[in-house]
């Protein structure tokens, strides 16, 4: 069974290493990585020690299993890691139903996510859940030390209100 949770100040060390791990795999079938597992395995290292409090687990059996962040408490999921061991058995589709339920509970109306453009795994993931293409990029990344392609996709949580004039019209 899942349980989803705030990360502790105590887990950032494992935390980096399954996103490390998680980033490893998605780079392994784009081809770019050689050269970049060091600065990566530092961002990650960094920013699960200095971001730590927006971040949300989730668990299997009490290990973890993976983690998602907002690192700026806004409708953006900046980072979204799942251990390789445990893909492919929903504990995905679970931390992001999560994590969109504290956007909107948290005032947004859309969430937003960017990934490598050649990451079709991640990419896969989010349409499945309901997020669309909405931009794509080649922006310099100072975490990897390089240019990245990019893509932007974005998911509506709160339905719109429909344009009516006056009540029941």
């Amino acid at each position: 069974m899942a349980t989803i949770r705030n990360a502790r100040e105590d887990e950032v060390d494992i935390l980096a290493e399954i996103g490390f791990r998680a980033w490893e795999k998605a780079m392994n079938s784009i081809g770019e990585m050689t050269d970049m597992r060091l600065s990566a395995r530092a961002a990650f290292q960094h920013f699960t020690r200095s971001s730590w409090l927006t971040i949300t687990v989730i668990e299997q059996v009490g290990t973890v299993a993976g983690w998602a962040a907002r690192e700026n408490l806004d409708e953006l999921i900046s980072d979204f890691w799942i251990d390789p061991v445990f893909q492919g058995h929903g504990l995905g589709k679970a931390l992001l139903e999560e994590v969109e339920g504290e956007i909107v509970h948290q005032g947004f109306e859309v969430a937003r996510v960017e990934t490598h453009a050649q990451n079709a795994e991640a990419v896969g993931f989010f349409e499945k859940q309901g997020y669309s293409i909405n931009w794509l990029s080649v922006v310099y990344s100072p975490k990897i030390d390089r240019d990245v392609q990019s893509v932007g996709l974005s998911k509506r949580l709160v339905a719109e209100a429909p344009d009516t004039y006056g009540p029941g019209f």
